[in-house]
């Protein structure tokens, strides 16, 4: 089936399915060359939140380490 019918037929742009179609050809050529799984950008989006959420959380529990280690420094006898 031609593109344009395809358009047509899903009340699109034909340039709308070809942009998508050169993208498609991209992303997957480039894929296939770095050997990497193609996952969509919502996961993409979903796991780097998740990092972010987890950098915050090892920023947090850092800077409690720092607090209770100044404090206990603080208790000791000095030298």
């Amino acid at each position: 089936m031609m593109v344009s019918a395809v358009a047509r037929l899903q009340g699109v742009s034909p340039s709308l399915l070809f942009g998508w179609m050169r993208r498609m050809a991209e992303g997957g050529l480039e894929a296939v060359r770095a050997d990497e799984d193609v996952v969509p950008a919502s996961r993409v989006r979903e796991l780097e939140a998740k990092v972010r959420e987890l950098e915050r959380l090892l920023g947090r529990k850092t800077m409690e380490a720092e607090i209770r280690r100044d404090a206990l420094d603080q208790t000791r006898p000095k030298r």
